[in-house]
C-alpha cells in the first residue's frame, strides 16, 4: 500500500468516530452556547474554561490555567493551555502543533436566555454558536477522535483557549505569542467561511494617533493670529482617505476626529484615530510611510502634525508553508468527500498573533458557519463530523514529518 493510500484510509477511519460523536457534539454545543461568556463576563468565560479544562484532562493533557490582572474595573476570564506529549521526538520527525480557539463572545450577559440555543434541522443558532464555540468544540472533538484512534505520532500537541479575542486579546496577547514560539504549526479553530473555505490569510491592523497642533486666537477679534488645527485635520482626513486604492492589499480608515473646545476660539488642537489594514507586514510599512509623508506637509500655515503608532496586530500572511498546510487539509478533505478553497479576510484573530511569531498557520478549521457578531449567527452542524475528521487527520499528518 502506498503512503498516500495509507493516509487516505486513516482519514476515512477517523470519519466514523467523528460521526459517532455527533450527538454528543450537539449536546456539548448547546451547553456551551447556553453560557453567557462575553469578553468582560469573567465568570461566564471561566465556566467555559472549567468545561474545556475537564475535557482536556480526560484526554490526558496537562493543563495550566492563567489568571490575568484586572484592567481598571474590568476583568477578563482565565486562559487555558493544555499540553500532551506524543511518542516522537523532534529528531524522530515529531512536530509541535498549536491549536487555538477563544472562549469569549461579543454578546452581553442575558443574551443566552433572551436568544437561547436552537437547532432547526441541521442549523444551530445562538450567541457564539459559530464564533467560536462551534470551532472550539470541534478542536476538542478532533483531539478525542485522535485519542480514541491511538494516533500519537507527534512531539507535542498544545491546546490554547483564550478569554478576550473579541476585544483584541489585550490580556492574552503576550501569552499567545509566548506559547506560539517554537511551534512547528498553528491551527486556528475559528469556523470555516460560509462557502466552506478555510482561511489562509488575515490582514494585520495598525492603529495610529495623529495629533495636529495649531495656535489659539480669538475667533472674532484676531483670527489671523491663530492657526486652525481643525482645518488642518480636515485636510488630513481627505488626504488619508485618498490613500485607499493606492494598494490592492491595504486600506486606511479615519475613524475618529476630535477638535476644539469652543466655537469662538481658533482651534489649537485636533486628533485623528486612524486604522490601517494590510495583508503583509511590508504593506503596513508602506502605508505607515505614506501617512508620515502626508503628515509632514500640513496645509495650514502654523500647524504641525505628529504621528504615533499605537498598536500593531501582525498579518497572518499567505506563505508557501501555509499553502502546504492547506494542501494537506485538502487531501484529508477529499478522502471524506469535502472540497474547499482558501479565503483571505480582513478580520483579525489569535491566528494573527501565532503567525506573527513566525509559525505557519491555517485557520477556519471548524464547521461551516456565518453571520458572526449578529443575532442571526448560525452553524451548519451537518458539516461538523467531516470537518472534525479533516482536522484530526491534518493534525496526524502534520505531527509526523516523515509523512511525504
Amino acid at each position: 500500500m502506498s503512503t498516500a493510500a495509507a493516509r487516505q484510509v486513516q482519514t476515512c477511519e477517523l470519519l466514523g468516530p467523528a460521526r459517532a460523536h455527533h450527538s454528543r457534539y450537539l449536546r456539548d454545543l448547546e451547553a456551551l452556547v447556553s453560557i453567557d461568556s462575553g469578553s468582560y463576563s469573567a465568570d461566564g468565560v471561566n465556566r467555559v474554561a472549567n468545561w474545556v479544562e475537564n475535557r482536556l484532562l480526560l484526554l490526558g493533557f496537562a493543563v495550566e490555567r492563567i489568571r490575568f490582572a484586572p484592567e481598571g474595573a474590568r476583568r477578563c476570564g482565565d486562559a487555558l493551555i493544555g499540553r500532551k506529549r506524543g511518542r516522537l521526538t523532534e529528531a524522530d520527525g515529531g512536530r509541535r502543533i498549536l491549536l487555538a480557539g477563544h472562549m469569549d463572545t461579543v454578546f452581553e450577559d442575558g443574551t443566552a436566555a433572551a436568544r437561547p440555543f436552537r437547532l432547526d434541522g441541521s442549523i444551530a443558532t445562538g450567541p457564539g454558536v459559530s464564533d467560536d464555540k462551534g470551532g472550539l468544540l470541534a478542536g476538542l472533538a478532533a483531539l478525542e477522535v485522535l485519542h480514541g484512534h491511538g494516533a500519537d505520532t507527534y512531539e507535542e500537541l498544545v491546546f490554547l483557549a483564550t478569554p478576550d479575542e473579541e476585544i483584541g486579546s489585550p490580556s492574552s496577547r503576550g501569552l499567545t505569542e509566548r506559547t506560539a514560539r517554537g511551534m512547528h504549526y498553528g491551527l486556528g479553530l475559528e469556523c470555516a467561511r460560509e462557502n466552506g473555505d478555510l482561511v489562509i490569510a488575515r490582514k494585520g491592523v495598525a492603529d495610529f494617533l495623529i495629533t495636529v497642533t495649531g495656535r489659539a486666537a480669538h475667533a472674532g477679534i484676531e483670527p489671523e493670529r491663530g492657526a486652525n488645527a481643525a482645518l488642518a485635520a480636515a485636510h488630513l482626513v481627505v488626504a488619508l482617505q485618498a490613500l485607499n486604492g493606492r494598494w490592492d492589499e491595504a486600506t486606511v480608515n479615519v475613524g475618529v476626529v476630535r477638535a476644539g473646545t469652543r466655537a469662538n476660539i481658533v482651534c489649537p488642537q485636533a486628533e485623528l484615530r486612524v486604522e490601517v489594514r494590510a495583508a503583509t507586514a511590508a504593506g503596513v510599512r508602506r502605508v505607515r510611510q505614506a501617512i508620515q509623508e502626508v503628515a509632514g506637509h500640513p496645509t495650514v500655515p502654523g500647524t504641525t502634525v505628529g504621528v504615533e503608532q499605537l498598536d500593531l496586530c501582525p498579518p497572518m500572511e499567505d506563505t508557501p508553508a501555509s499553502r502546504r498546510m492547506l494542501e494537506a487539509a485538502r487531501r484529508a478533505g477529499r478522502a471524506v468527500g469535502v472540497e474547499f478553497g482558501a479565503a483571505a479576510t480582513g478580520g483579525v484573530g489569535d491566528a494573527n498573533l501565532i503567525a506573527g511569531a513566525g509559525v505557519p498557520t491555517l485557520d477556519g478549521l471548524g464547521p461551516v458557519g456565518g453571520a458572526d457578531h449578529t443575532p442571526q449567527e448560525w452553524l451548519d452542524t451537518s458539516t461538523a463530523p467531516e470537518r472534525i475528521a479533516v482536522l484530526a487527520a491534518l493534525i496526524a499528518d502534520l505531527g509526523d514529518a516523515r509523512n511525504p
